[in-house]
Formats: structure tokens, C-alpha cells, sequence
């Protein structure tokens, strides 16, 4: 008999954020194997039937996974962090920290996420790499380098720091910068507006579809993500997954993504570093020469086969089974 699996994820299909995005993809990468469904919280109608609970983000689902311990104990209970309930909750919220205790198993997203745990959890937690399909780089432009960063306007991404190098290049660098995302933050939004207002070569595009952002990423030259705290962001998969270069922040959440030795990290807040690498790109797309683009898209290429949809799924339903025996 298939396992009844129960996602819970507290976000909605219009907040179109990362958790909301695992959970749709968990849930379809489990269909076919698992009797799957997804919840904004548990119990409801269906709970008597459900062999596994999987929870995202351990301070969110935090109810759903007390309630669900005190019918079942530990066992079934799965808890993913996926974002700020492992930076920084794990370490001062004591709700995030009793969802942990209460868990039979936990994921992460990325390697360097199980450093950030308590050593007293590192055993029962895997890392299971959010996945996307292999897409292929469409047309790029010679006449300018396109940037692009993807992120909903909050204080988490530091959007702050690519409007500053923004504001530190010329116009007519040849650099046009492109920002896709929500305005979760009214300030943030304002900034955005007055960004765009004052440099021709930035454009806020607002939320946009799901595809309609996968296209940008495949027509970039360069992923920028200046996250200052991060789970790990899908953003960054599907960018290796397109052929797009990503120039990011030094932060667990990449590095975990990228890996340790990747050459397009710069420091966290580091806005003059990013500028300097804009400019070199640039230079070097001027000069016809393959430089920095081609050695991150190498890079890139190495990791690639980490976020393959086939690896997720393996990953997941050993996950279920682990969590139903």
C-alpha cells in the first residue's frame, strides 16, 4: 500500500514564496508513489488516514507539528527548515527548537546546513537539494551585459545591496540590471521605485510568473543573489540548471548550493566587490573574452547533476520510508 503523506506548509499559492514552491514540488514528485496532499496546517478532515507528516520550517508549521506528536509521538514526524527557522531560529527560538526535538528526522537544503544545527540533531538530518528540470540557455545579447536578480523585496535578500551597486555604475556601463519580486516591504518597495526613477539601467519588474522568470534566467549572462540569510534558494538551482552563471553572496545558504570552492562568492553586504565583478564581466564581454562567465558557468556545470528531479525523488520517498518504518 502507498504511504499517506501529508505536507504541511503554512504559506499559500499567492505568496508564490520558496516554501509554498518545496511543498508544490514535493507533493508532485511524490505523486504516483505516495497518496500525497498538501496542508496550510494539520489535523484536518483527512488526518486519521495520514501515515507521514512532512512540516516546513520548524517555527511556522510549529503547531502542526505539536499536534501531530501528541497523537503519534516522533514517529512519522519529518521537519524541513528551509529558511529562517535555521537562520537564525534554531539558536533563539525556543518554538523552532522544540519542533526539532519533537522531529524523527530532519532535512535541510543544502551541506553546510547541518553545521548551523545543534550537534545533537546532525544524526537524524539529510539534505535533500531542492530540484528543477535542465533548461537551455536561450539567445544573450553582445550589446550589454544582463543581469539579473530574483528575490521578493525583503530585508532577508538585502536588496539594499544591489541598489547601492546599482547607483555606483554608469548608465552608459553597458550593465543593464533587472529585479524580479514581490514588495514585501512597503520601504523597500519605495527604494525599488526610487532606484528605477534615478538609473536607467535598473528595472523592477515586480512579482512575475513562474515561467516568465525562468525565461529571464535562461536570457541573463549573470544571476546576482545578495541574500544576507538564506536556506537555500531554489533561484540559484534553476539558474545552474539554465546555464546562468550565479554571482553571489559568501553566506551558508550558497555556499551550501555552490559549494565551498566556488569563485563567484563575494563577502555578505559587500556592494563595492559586486560592482568590481559587474565591471569585469563587462570588460571582458567587450574584449571577447571568456573570463569570469565561463569559469562560474563551468563550475556551475559540475554541480548540476545535485539538483536533477530524479535525484529529489529519490531522496524524498527514501525520506518517507525512513520516516513510515
Amino acid at each position: 500500500m502507498k504511504p499517506r503523506v501529508v505536507i504541511v506548509c503554512p504559506a499559500t499559492p499567492a505568496s508564490n514564496n520558496g516554501n509554498w514552491r518545496t511543498a508544490w514540488r514535493w507533493q508532485r514528485l511524490l505523486q504516483g508513489v505516495a497518496a500525497v496532499r498538501t496542508v496550510q496546517q494539520w489535523p484536518d478532515a483527512q488526518a486519521g488516514q495520514d501515515d507521514v507528516l512532512l512540516a516546513l520550517h520548524a517555527r511556522k508549521s510549529a503547531p502542526s507539528i505539536a499536534a501531530w506528536h501528541a497523537q503519534h509521538g516522533a514517529r512519522g514526524l519529518g521537519v524541513a527548515l528551509t529558511g529562517t527557522d535555521i537562520y537564525p531560529d534554531i539558536t533563539r527560538d525556543a518554538v523552532a527548537m522544540a519542533s526539532l526535538e519533537m522531529a524523527a528526522s530532519l532535512v535541510v537544503l543544502q551541506e553546510q546546513a547541518l553545521q548551523a544545527l545543534p550537534e545533537i540533531h546532525r544524526a537524524k538530518t539529510r539534505v535533500i537539494f531542492q530540484s528543477c528540470g535542465q533548461r537551455q540557455p536561450l539567445a544573450k545579447t553582445t550589446h550589454h551585459l544582463r543581469v539579473l536578480m530574483v528575490g521578493h523585496l525583503r530585508e532577508e535578500k538585502n536588496p539594499a545591496m544591489l541598489w547601492r551597486a546599482v547607483r555606483a555604475i554608469a548608465p552608459d556601463a553597458g550593465i543593464l540590471i533587472d529585479h524580479i519580486g514581490d514588495a514585501l516591504d512597503p520601504a523597500l518597495a519605495r527604494e525599488a521605485k526610487a532606484t528605477a526613477r534615478d538609473c536607467p539601467h535598473y528595472r523592477w519588474l515586480q512579482g512575475l510568473s513562474h515561467q516568465a522568470t525562468l525565461q529571464r534566467i535562461q536570457r541573463a549572462h549573470l544571476l546576482v543573489h545578495t541574500s544576507r540569510s538564506e536556506g537555500g534558494a531554489i533561484v540559484i538551482s534553476e539558474a545552474i540548471r539554465s546555464g546562468t552563471p550565479v554571482l553571489a553572496t559568501r553566506i551558508d545558504g550558497n555556499v551550501g548550493l555552490l559549494g565551498a570552492d566556488y569563485g563567484g562568492l563575494i563577502g555578505p553586504d559587500d556592494d563595492r566587490a559586486l560592482v568590481a565583478k559587474l565591471l569585469q564581466c563587462r570588460r571582458e564581454q567587450l574584449a571577447g573574452q571568456a573570463g569570469l562567465l565561463l569559469d562560474w558557468r563551468s563550475q556551475c556545470q559540475r554541480r548540476s547533476a545535485l539538483f536533477e528531479p530524479a535525484t529529489e525523488r529519490a531522496a524524498l520517498l527514501r525520506w518517507v520510508k525512513a520516516l513510515r518504518a
